[in-house]
């Protein structure tokens, strides 16, 4: 049996940077038993007081726009500035195995080994959002083992996308260029949310392109309803293969922080980041422990099997489920 750490002694770990120890902590607030959940719940008490200090990125995108790809050529220019990086990756998880590929590390095979790089995989079991139940606790975690940025992969554009944008200081759309009808392909929603967009691939025959869908979206952004701070959302593109354009995409970000930061906003949104996390811990916990009452599973079947027949709409099943 694993010896299990007290909540003092993760602390300490994380405070030494200790990654086996920040692993083993992101281990189990992931955990779905009732000791653990006491434990974790405990710990993040804890080490409150060393969170905060960072720059929480959130970076979402189209498929096939090259996050991973990016992701580590974003990552290697801010270690080469000194930063670290923690990277939370999340995977989709099929509906059918309930399994997930998990195979960020292997796309980032110079981040991986970084020493100053954390890459921390974790399938979104069916979460909606693009992130998964227990993201923001990972993001405290690495914080208090003192990573300075961190950034949040989603598994990609959706219906449900969005919610990470609440978890996060800065929201990046990834796009691509040259695929038809660029601006059709996303829904305006997650464009009015990101603080900024970014066109990747810019490289060799597509280079013209990318620039010509960079005028497309700013002007397209230029007609969105302004954000409450007056950021107005830049366009960037650039070439992970190449390594251009990179750096200016950084330089964004700081932008976006001091602006922020200025006029009260980074704050503010950071208050907003927590309440949100309470009211999403809130609604689990909720519906984990509505699930658990004795006999209820048993229902649930039974209304399914009369939804199925016919028999019963299932608003009335719902109804029947609460009573």
């Amino acid at each position: 049996m694993a010896v299990k750490f007290t909540p003092e002694e993760f602390h300490q770990g994380l405070r030494d940077g200790n990654i086996a120890i920040l692993s083993r902590a992101i281990t189990l607030i992931e955990s779905t038993r009732k000791d653990d959940k006491k434990l974790s719940a405990a710990l993040i008490d804890k080490i409150l007081p060393d969170t905060g200090k960072s720059i929480r990125i959130g970076i979402t995108g189209v498929p096939g726009v090259g996050k991973s790809t990016f992701i580590e050529s974003f990552g290697m220019q801010l270690l080469s500035e000194g930063k670290k990086v923690a990277v939370l990756a999340i995977d989709p998880s099929s509906t059918i195995s309930r399994g997930s590929i998990l195979g960020d590390k292997t796309r980032m095979e110079q981040l991986s080994v970084h020493p100053n790089a954390f890459i921390r995989p974790s399938a979104s079991s069916g979460s909606l959002g693009g992130v998964t139940y227990k993201t923001f606790e990972t993001i405290l975690l690495s914080e208090a083992a003192g990573f300075d940025t961190i950034i949040i992969e989603t598994v990609g554009v959706g219906q449900s996308e969005t919610e990470v944008s609440h978890i996060c200081d800065f929201f990046l759309l990834l796009m691509l260029a040259g695929a038809g009808d660029e601006l059709q392909g996303i829904k305006r929603g997650i464009m009015e949310l990101a603080d900024g967009v970014v066109i990747t691939k810019a490289d060799g025959s597509n280079t013209e392109k990318a620039k010509a869908a960079r005028s497309e979206y700013a002007r397209a952004l230029h007609f969105l309803p302004a954000t409450a701070s007056g950021w107005l959302p830049e366009v960037k593109v650039c070439s992970s293969y190449e390594n251009t354009g990179i750096n200016e995409v950084w330089t964004m970000i700081e932008k976006h922080y001091l602006h922020h930061n200025s006029k009260g906003y980074f704050q503010q949104n950071r208050i907003n980041q927590n309440v949100f996390a309470f009211q999403r811990l809130l609604q689990e916990q909720i519906r984990n422990y509505f699930l658990s009452k004795p006999g209820l599973k048993e229902k649930v079947a039974e209304l399914e099997i009369q939804i199925a027949r016919g028999k019963i709409s299932p608003y009335s099943a719902v109804e029947k489920a609460l009573s």
